[in-house]
């Protein structure tokens, strides 16, 4: 049986301008959820220069942190320290009872779900998708369990995962036409087919732990995959870059519409000429021996 592991991860995100920056204002979206099958045990946020950070939590539950620098500087340094304690998840059943997608049917006609069932900046339709579903004779089954699963299978082995082929904010057309992209690309990609079908599907931004990597290998253990709201189950997570679904070896930290709702820094600032930022994350995993 699979046990739970804890984590210690350390995120640094280094700004270096090439000329000095007066002020900035940033919105950070990188504490750990405390929700299904996951655990927050301690969280803290440090910069250097130190700046002005507080707290808060959008609509999707997500904790952001509003960080304020009056202060010239031509490098900028967030660093965050998570522990999380990941849950082992139940087995999924082979498929779902009979109804699941009249059941789905009838949650698209409530506004609980529309974020997650309708287009957004990343995540829409196009002539290029319909042209993509149809080459790779991409169809919902009988069961929609099944179909995610499948679909799943399908992207991973039509894509190529090539590392700095696309950028985090990248249209679904640039991976249509290419054939190449990132874990952003193929998440991207399989929210616009889910949500067509009528299966709420949300974007997930958080770490992977290397050894969970699969094919892909990481260069700092961020990832991004899909969560999917099914009958009976829930939010099952797919993530279509490796062919899995996420477990253990994942940490959740946002959801949302798509990457622009959860980029993990975001804002404005005066001055800075051109900026060139480095991201380190490592992970520590220990597992919990059971009681």
């Amino acid at each position: 049986m699979t046990r739970a592991i804890r984590y210690e991860i350390e995120h640094i995100s280094r700004y270096c301008y090439t000329a000095p920056v007066q002020q900035c204002v940033m919105l950070l979206c990188l504490e750990p959820r405390q929700d299904q099958g996951q655990r927050l045990l301690d969280f803290e946020i440090e910069t250097r220069p130190p700046a002005c950070l507080n707290r808060e939590t959008d609509c999707f539950g997500n904790a952001r942190h509003l960080l304020d620098l009056h202060q010239a500087h031509q490098i900028l340094e967030i660093t965050t320290r998570s522990t999380v304690e990941a849950m082992p998840t139940p087995p999924l059943p082979r498929r779902l009872s009979a109804g699941a997608w009249e059941a789905l049917c009838s949650r698209g006609s409530s506004f609980a779900d529309w974020d997650f069932t309708h287009p957004s900046a990343l995540v829409r339709p196009s002539p290029a998708l319909a042209a993509f579903v149809e080459r790779h004779r991409i169809a919902p089954m009988d069961d929609p369990l099944e179909s995610l699963l499948q679909l799943s299978h399908t992207l991973h082995h039509c894509l190529h995962y090539i590392p700095g082929s696309t950028s985090a904010e990248s249209p679904v057309e640039h991976i249509l036409e290419t054939g190449r992209g990132v874990c952003q690309d193929y998440t991207h990609l399989m929210l616009s087919i889910a949500r067509s079908w009528g299966i709420p599907a949300r974007y997930v931004s958080g770490y992977l732990h290397p050894a969970q990597a699969g094919e892909q290998p990481l260069s700092n253990a961020t990832h991004a995959w899909v969560e999917c709201r099914l009958p009976e189950l829930g939010w099952i997570g797919f993530d279509p870059t490796n062919q899995s679904l996420t477990g253990t070896g994942n940490v959740c930290i946002a959801v949302g519409r798509d990457y622009r709702d959860v980029s993990p820094t975001r804002g404005v600032l005066q001055g800075g000429g051109e900026t060139r930022l480095e991201v380190k994350v490592r992970m520590r995993s220990f597992p919990i021996a059971s009681p």
